[in-house]
């Protein structure tokens, strides 16, 4: 199931990509349904691309009742992504700390400059496959399947939008500088 969402800033390219980049942490306080992230790694291969490895505490939002029944490992996931300053692209990998081998996700973000401002498109995919999920019957794994993108991708498409808002928040409470 296809993941999209675009956002336009009204900063230079050079500097949102580098933001987005390099201080997703200082982020935090604009993710109401995030609430920690880590940078396990980061690596440059090659001038101009960089490797790193975050990962992300999603939960932020769920009352503390809630996160009783919700393990720490559903709220889990690395966020594996090579940023290619050259091209202003970043190509990621999601892989979720809960049910990893039953949930595919990746794509790509672009950043376009337009008129002085940036313009960010987020495009990836989520597949998942129920019958990798402990006591899903196999003849119900198609619509459970189904069921279970459709809940994700009604979650992190706005988690993807509310990121992206974060991120002109955070350059607006710069100045636009970093």
């Amino acid at each position: 199931m296809e993941l999209r969402a675009d956002a336009k800033f009204a900063f230079p390219r050079a500097v949102v990509f580098a933001a987005y980049r390099d201080h997703l942490a200082d982020l935090l306080p604009y993710l109401p349904n995030v609430r920690k992230i880590e940078q396990a790694s980061r690596e440059e291969p090659a001038p101009g691309v960089v490797k790193l490895l975050n990962v992300w505490h999603g939960g932020g939002d769920i009352p503390g009742v809630a996160r009783a029944f919700v393990s720490e490992k559903m709220l889990t996931w690395d966020d594996s992504a090579t940023w290619n300053e050259a091209e202003f692209t970043c190509e990621w990998v999601i892989k979720t700390h809960a049910f990893s081998e039953a949930v595919s996700c990746r794509g790509g973000n672009r950043f376009i400059e337009r008129d002085g401002s940036t313009i960010l498109e987020i495009r990836g995919n989520i597949a998942i496959d129920a019958k990798k999920i402990p006591g899903v019957p196999g003849l119900l794994a198609g619509k459970v399947g189904k069921a279970v993108e459709d809940l994700l991708v009604s979650k992190i498409q706005p988690n993807l939008v509310s990121t992206a808002e974060g991120l002109g928040r955070f350059l607006e409470s710069r100045g636009g500088k970093l």
